[in-house]
C-alpha cells in the first residue's frame, strides 16, 4: 500500500514535455488503467481517443483555444488521450473523472508526467461540437467530458499544499 501512496504524493501536473515519444505499450497501459476504472451501474460508457502531438485537428483546436498565440504546453505532449461519454447519462462526468484519475497515477508509476484538462471543453462542446467530435471519432451521443495530457516530464512544478484542519471536517 505505501507504493501507492507515494505514486499519489509525487504525481504533479506537468506543464512541459520531452521531445520524446510513447511506446504503443505505454499508450496501451495507460488506456487500460483509465478503462478499468468503476463506472455508475457498470455502464462502462467512456470512449477514450488518443491523440500524438502532430495530429492536424488538435493543432486547430489549439488554434481555437487561443488565436494567434503559440502552442498550448499540453499539445507539447507526445499524447493526449480524450476521454467522451455518453451524454444521456447524468454520471458520465464522474465516471469520465474517476477514469481521468487511473491514468494520472497510472502515469506517474510509469515515470511518465500528466496534466489533467479541462480547459477546452467550451470549444469541444460548443458550436464545433460535431467537428471536433468527428475528428476525435467520439461515437454518436457522446460529447468530451475531459483529457489528460501525457509524455516525459521536461520540468515539474512544486507540490500543491494543503491545510488538513482546514479542508476536512469530521462529524
Amino acid at each position: 500500500m505505501s507504493d501507492f501512496l507515494n505514486v499519489i504524493e509525487r504525481r504533479n501536473s506537468v506543464r512541459k514535455y520531452q521531445d520524446k515519444d510513447l511506446s504503443e505499450e505505454q499508450i496501451r497501459t495507460l488506456v487500460e488503467a483509465g478503462l478499468r476504472a468503476p463506472t455508475a451501474a457498470n455502464k462502462q460508457e467512456i470512449h477514450f481517443t488518443v491523440v500524438k502531438k502532430d495530429n492536424a485537428a488538435q493543432a486547430e483546436l489549439a488554434n481555437d483555444h487561443k488565436p494567434g498565440a503559440t502552442v498550448p504546453f499540453y499539445f507539447n505532449a507526445p499524447v493526449v488521450i480524450y476521454l467522451s461519454a455518453d451524454e444521456s447519462f447524468s454520471w458520465s462526468g464522474v465516471d469520465a473523472g474517476i477514469a481521468i484519475e487511473n491514468i494520472h497515477l497510472a502515469a506517474e508509476a510509469m515515470g511518465l508526467g500528466s496534466v489533467i484538462l479541462g480547459c477546452v471543453r467550451d470549444i469541444l462542446n460548443g458550436e464545433k461540437k460535431a467537428y471536433y467530435a468527428e475528428k476525435f471519432a467520439f461515437p454518436d451521443g457522446y460529447k468530451f467530458e475531459v483529457a489528460i495530457a501525457v509524455g516525459y516530464a521536461e520540468a515539474v512544478k512544486e507540490q500543491h499544499t494543503f491545510e488538513y484542519d482546514r479542508d476536512v471536517s469530521i462529524v
